[in-house]
């Protein structure tokens, strides 16, 4: 199973490189598959490649169902 996560860019740099927000940790990560990816979009990012736009609406949506899934997890534990 495969899992993406969304950020929001907040810097693009050279070599198709750009600074994103994940849950407010920042890491860098490739544009090369969404070369047309600005700073102020929201990508969803698999093995440090955003792989798709995705609107912030969405992006905001999915990293709540994440979080959930996690505080689930950790109150089986």
């Amino acid at each position: 199973m495969c899992l993406a996560v969304p950020g929001k860019i907040i810097a693009v740099k050279e070599r198709q490189i750009a600074t994103v927000d994940v849950n407010g940790n920042q890491t860098e990560i490739s544009i090369r598959l969404t070369p047309e990816a600005k700073q102020g979009e929201y990508v969803l990012i698999h093995a440090g490649f955003a792989i798709e736009i995705v609107d912030e609406d969405a992006a905001r949506e999915t990293m709540r169902y994440l979080l959930e899934i996690m505080q689930y997890e950790d109150e089986k534990q």
